[in-house]
């Protein structure tokens, strides 16, 4: 058996830069694995299978681990994939902003890359990895990247000097349509040039703290997408809490320390009936194999 774990992400900055002529956006972020994580369990079997566990915490059909086990297979031909019986643990706040289902599909390539034995550099996995969402490719590798075009065009940065996450869920509904929403809510007066995320790389590269640099586009719109953004981003404030942001296209909302008992007084002042809190380590890269569970 193969036992991957598949990390949550913040994006330290996320700007929309315009729409471009294919129909999606040109984005610049900068993407921050973190070890708040689900697990991937691949096992031999005939046909594929998915199994969730907590039952019920996401849906079995279209999800895009059964996808991306479907597209591998299509791609290396019924001579080099059979099938495999996938167990998925959700720990991930679902449709949240933390990239947990695109980490799961990018989790099961890697580990069905090993089971079948696919030969050949990293081109077709990413491949795959692109055509099911434009976060995949980053959790590949994972680590600190900035993402241009629709965001799966990826360089690697060096891990932040600050080093956890606090993250803070809502206990509000969201589907996962809800970035497509957040997207058609942003106006041309929303896109920005990309300079907040160069502020940020910049830092980055200086080993300088991020602090005030990080900005997301869809902060600008949140308000009228989530009824819990402007309550969540107020408590948030009244904690140590030095910056808040929006997590992805949210509801999450994250921020950074370097100390993690100020990380643990911030997720003790924020877990309470309205919130899911955690604090989380930021992590660097991992290899082809993907994250081993331990």
């Amino acid at each position: 058996m193969i036992r991957l774990l598949a990390p949550a992400k913040v994006n330290l900055s996320f700007e929309v830069i315009g729409r471009r002529d294919d129909g999606f956006h040109e984005v610049r972020t900068v993407l921050q694995a973190i070890d708040l994580t689900d697990e991937v369990e691949i096992d031999e079997a005939p046909e594929i299978s998915l199994t969730v566990e907590p039952a019920g915490a996401v849906p079995v059909r279209e999800n895009l681990v059964v996808r991306a086990a479907e597209a591998l297979r299509e791609a290396v031909g019924p001579s080099g994939a059979s099938g495999a019986a996938i167990t998925l643990h959700k720990r991930i706040p679902v449709a949240a902003g933390l990239g947990g289902g695109s980490s799961d599909a990018a989790a099961a390539l890697l580990g069905l890359r090993r089971l079948w034995g696919v030969d050949g550099d990293m081109s077709l996995i990413y491949g795959i990895a692109a055509s099911l969402g434009s976060d995949v490719p980053f959790f590949l590798r994972g680590g600190t990247a900035i993402g241009r075009g629709r965001g799966d065009v990826l360089d690697s940065l060096p891990t932040p000097v600050e080093r956890f996450a606090v993250v803070v869920t809502p206990h509000e509904h969201a589907d996962s349509a809800k970035t497509a929403r957040m997207y058609g809510l942003l106006e041309p007066k929303h896109y920005t040039d990309g300079s907040s995320t160069d502020a940020v790389v910049s830092r980055l590269t200086k080993r300088f703290p991020i602090g005030t640099a990080m900005r997301n586009t869809f902060m600008a719109v949140a308000a009228s997408a989530y009824k819990s953004y402007e309550v969540a981003l107020s408590t948030l404030a009244t904690t140590e809490a030095d910056t808040a942001l929006l997590a992805g296209a949210g509801p999450s909302l994250f921020t950074l320390v370097d100390d993690a008992a100020k990380g643990e007084r911030i997720m003790t002042s924020m877990a309470t009936g309205d919130y899911e809190a955690h604090v989380a380590r930021l992590l660097g890269p991992w290899s082809s194999d993907g994250l081993a569970a331990t």
